[in-house]
């Protein structure tokens, strides 16, 4: 890739580093897209072991990449984007895809296009580790951040998603565990 394209590439995906979401931290800030997808990538490398005969180089991938759409449009909790906004993001995310030199444009192309199918099992643990990922940052941040909905969110939330692993379903057990913790406590 040419350096000084490259570079323009960079300066567009580090907007992730100042797009806040809804989500805050253990310490009380917003949490930024870049974090969220930095921490979703090592969640999918500590899973390793756990899913061998799934292909993890590409899990990883799609965590990586799977909210640059957000650098165009920002970020919309789950609970508020509708199909509009979607379209919009989607939209906006492969016209700069589309201008990504080969192999990238082909290879990212495909991967959203997985992705979105949710027919691969690679893609059916990328999107259950995404939806985790939220529901342990809520769980680490301070109570008095959370939207009311966000009581039962946090107890329903990614189950559906997990149905297909075991391993997923005890943690997702596990995690319920620390939400009524964390509500018990007030904290």
């Amino acid at each position: 890739m040419d350096p000084r394209f490259l570079l323009q590439q960079l300066h567009v995906v580090e907007r992730l580093k100042d797009t806040v979401r809804h989500c805050y931290t253990s310490g009380g800030r917003r949490e930024s897209v870049a974090e969220h997808s930095w921490r979703l990538c090592l969640f999918a490398y500590f899973l390793r072991d756990e899913f061998p005969e799934l292909d993890m180089d590409k899990v990883i991938r799609m965590c990586m990449i799977h909210d640059l759409g957000e650098c165009f449009t920002g970020d919309i909790p789950t609970f508020m984007k509708t199909d509009a906004d979607a379209d919009k993001e989607d939209d906006l995310l492969q016209r700069w895809v589309d201008t990504l030199p080969e192999p990238y444009c082909a290879d990212m192309t495909a991967l959203y296009a997985e992705m979105n199918a949710l027919s691969t099992a690679e893609a059916k643990l990328y999107k259950a580790l995404d939806k985790l990922e939220a529901v342990i940052q809520h769980n680490e941040s301070p109570l008095d951040t959370w939207e009311p909905l966000e009581y039962d969110l946090n107890r329903t939330y990614a189950f559906d998603a997990v149905a297909f692993s075991p391993y997923l379903r005890a943690l997702r057990a596990e995690i319920l565990a620390d939400t009524e913790q964390k509500i018990t406590d007030g904290k």
